[in-house]
């Protein structure tokens, strides 16, 4: 018999990635395309893709893609996925009270 998983853990597996967190914290204002989250998060394409496929196929967010020339992809959280914005709000408030400011001092 394998022991249950608790939710806890279970929600740090799909999101306990930094680059998932990222994309969550620069998506909660709306859609964005793939150059747009690719220059806000410093990541290389390669691994921005993987994860965008692994949050749509959790169904953290959607692809919507256009009928244009050139192609015009988005990406926008669902329901699903803007259920886990208060935990982002946690995390950086937690952040802004107990982690040290990495900018240099002026």
């Amino acid at each position: 018999m394998v022991p249950e998983i608790c939710p806890i853990a279970r929600t740090a597996v799909l999101i306990g990635d930094v680059y998932v967190l990222l994309i969550l914290r620069d998506l909660r204002d709306g859609p964005r395309r793939f150059t747009s989250l690719e220059r806000s998060i410093g990541v290389n394409p390669r691994t921005l893709s993987n994860r965008l496929h692994r949050m749509e196929a959790e169904g953290l967010l959607l692809r919507r893609q256009y009928p244009e020339i050139p192609p015009r992809v988005e990406y926008e959280l669902t329901e699903k996925g803007k259920a886990l914005i208060p935990i982002l709000d946690l995390m950086r408030e937690w952040g802004e009270t107990w982690t040290a400011d990495p900018s240099p001092a002026r």
